[in-house]
């Protein structure tokens, strides 16, 4: 039996004046989710946006590189790996059409992990697969998410 969890945004986005005799409408809006701050989130610069705010883009990458993470932490802990450090520099691909719509075609994860003990290098590169296979952001990409994983051993 699977288990439901419903989560809640509010967008919220007023033209201002001088808009409403132009062919531009100004991206820039704010999503509120309840007991957190307000994000402050436009479009990006390429898409005629505010490049000083989070942009839907920024955020799905983010999403992923955070969700990866936390699986990745949770499949070591069942593992017994002790991780120290963990870091990504992901990067997204993403393909715009003629028409105007687009897609993300990749995800590149490159997770950088330090752990303690050097005969689990192996076993906690392998977490990776596990991890996405978990992840429930990369379970609803319709794109593939790849890794491009390193490991090594903390020096104490």
């Amino acid at each position: 039996m699977s288990i439901k969890h419903l989560f809640k945004a509010q967008l919220n986005w007023i033209s201002k004046t001088e808009e409403l005799s132009k062919r531009f409408y100004s991206k820039t809006h704010q999503i509120k989710i309840e007991g957190k701050p307000t994000l402050d989130v436009s479009a990006a610069k390429a898409f005629k946006g505010d490049p000083s705010l989070y942009n839907p883009e920024d955020l799905l990458l983010s999403s992923l590189v955070s969700c990866h993470m936390m699986s990745y932490l949770y499949v070591c802990s069942q593992n017994g790996i002790e991780v120290h450090e963990y870091s990504d520099n992901a990067e997204a691909t993403l393909e715009v059409s003629p028409d105007g719509s687009g897609r993300f075609v990749e995800v590149k994860l490159f997770p950088k992990v330090k752990i303690s003990n050097p005969d689990q290098i192996e076993l906690a590169l392998d977490l990776h697969f596990k991890a996405n296979q978990l992840c429930f952001i990369a379970n609803s990409c319709n794109f593939p998410v790849l890794h491009e994983a390193s490991c090594e051993v903390l020096n104490m």
